[in-house]
């Protein structure tokens, strides 16, 4: 599986975006992402720093990842003991689960090669944005996440909730279920001529496909098809009989090559659904990333594109919050917001979930694209001075979450 892309810059792409486009947050006004900020207008932080003193969170991450670096930075900036990391690699080397008392925080298994092989149960790892064994990968992500579970800590994202966001297929289920506004999906295809027997079954000329198991748009195709007319616009490159997830978006417009494309992704299960036309800020469709925490809307960013794949580390643009707003207008605004509320209600044990909100062409609906199990990663983003990490602490500290937990009339401990 490929969480990263074949080229290095991915990371120094996706800092450099953050670093340069301004911060925008769905309840507080637009605040510079500099240290004296993240240090100084944590409002409540020695509050903050006395609740949660001596109660220091096990974050399960990579230690060398900047997800580790800024929620030890929010630590410290709250007053809040440093987190003690349980490596990936070490969990899943045998290293035991944390145990009962023990907090503990799952963080995103991306970016490490041999983290990937290891979920993978694999002999080699893979090639830089290689895309392979998406499938197995979230086999091995469940299993050391029942390991977790086993260990009896106080887990901050249900283990069941993270299966759930990543597995495009069951989440989209649950948000139906749940009456959140999806895109229509379409029946399981192991392939690219059940694909397209499906979308004629559907009458359905456009669709997304989506690797059920993957992130940050590897593997996603937006195919459109007109009669005999097929394209496909997607940032896989096809490299003789391997897949890479590559920062260049490129269009496929041979049917041979989709099909190919298709055929080889489809074995490690694909989620299909409805192309639905997103609403634009001028040459560019829009869609957000809102992070809701404790059940409350705190953080978003609108990202801007000149194509249907909006993710940020594709070269795309963060979009103007403010414009987004007066566009869809405060009774929308607040109708999108709730549906973001809701959406967190489906996994209520979970301290955080990042919803890929989008609104349609027209600005008078809104659906929900996908919710992110890791969607807290939201650099210079800050809510009340607070970036995502510092905002998930607080509600540790002052209650928030628990009470979170309990209006669902279940108990925060796993």
């Amino acid at each position: 599986m490929a969480r990263a892309t074949r080229t290095a810059a991915t990371r120094t792409a996706a800092t450099q975006t953050a670093a340069t486009q301004t911060a925008a947050t769905p309840t507080a006004a637009t605040e510079p992402a500099s240290a004296a900020v993240a240090g100084a207008a944590v409002a409540g932080a020695a509050v903050a720093g006395a609740a949660v003193a001596g109660a220091a969170v096990t974050v399960v991450g990579n230690p060398d990842n900047r997800r580790v670096a800024l929620f030890r930075d929010a630590a410290r900036a709250v007053g809040a003991p440093p987190p003690v990391v349980l490596p990936w690699r070490s969990l899943l080397t045998g290293a035991p689960a944390p145990g009962p008392g023990a907090l503990v925080r799952v963080d995103s298994p991306g970016e490490d090669a041999e983290v990937d092989r290891l979920l993978r149960g694999a002999a080699r790892a893979c090639e830089p944005g290689e895309i392979v064994g998406t499938a197995a990968w979230y086999d091995g992500l469940r299993a050391a996440l029942d390991r977790l579970a086993a260990g009896a800590a106080s887990l901050l994202n249900r283990p069941d909730d993270v299966a759930v966001m990543c597995d495009k297929r069951r989440c989209h289920a649950v948000l139906d279920a749940a009456g959140v506004p999806v895109p229509a999906a379409l029946p399981p295809v192991r392939g690219y001529a059940e694909l397209r027997a499906a979308m004629r079954e559907a009458g359905l000329a456009r669709v997304f496909v989506k690797p059920a198991h993957g992130s940050s748009a590897s593997g996603v195709l937006a195919l459109a098809t007109a009669g005999a007319r097929v394209s496909a616009i997607t940032s896989v490159e096809l490299a003789g009989d391997r897949l890479y997830n590559s920062l260049r978006v490129r269009r496929y417009d041979r049917e041979a090559d989709v099909a190919a494309i298709v055929d080889r992704l489809a074995p490690d299960r694909l989620h299909v659904e409805r192309w639905l036309p997103k609403a634009g800020l001028g040459e560019r469709t829009i869609d957000l990333r809102v992070v809701v925490i404790a059940g409350r809307p705190s953080h978003a960013v609108v990202r801007a594109s000149r194509t249907p794949l909006t993710n940020l580390h594709l070269g795309n643009a963060r979009g103007d919050l403010g414009a987004v707003r007066a566009a869809v207008g405060p009774v929308g605004w607040a109708a999108a917001m709730e549906t973001c509320v809701r959406v967190a209600a489906c996994f209520r044990r979970t301290l955080q979930v990042g919803v890929d909100l989008m609104f349609l062409a027209g600005w008078r609906r809104h659906a929900v694209a996908e919710v992110n199990a890791f969607g807290d990663l939201l650099p210079g983003v800050l809510a009340e001075g607070r970036d995502t990490y510092a905002a998930q602490l607080l509600a540790l500290a002052t209650g928030e979450y628990e009470r979170w937990c309990r209006a669902g009339e279940v108990s925060c401990a796993t």
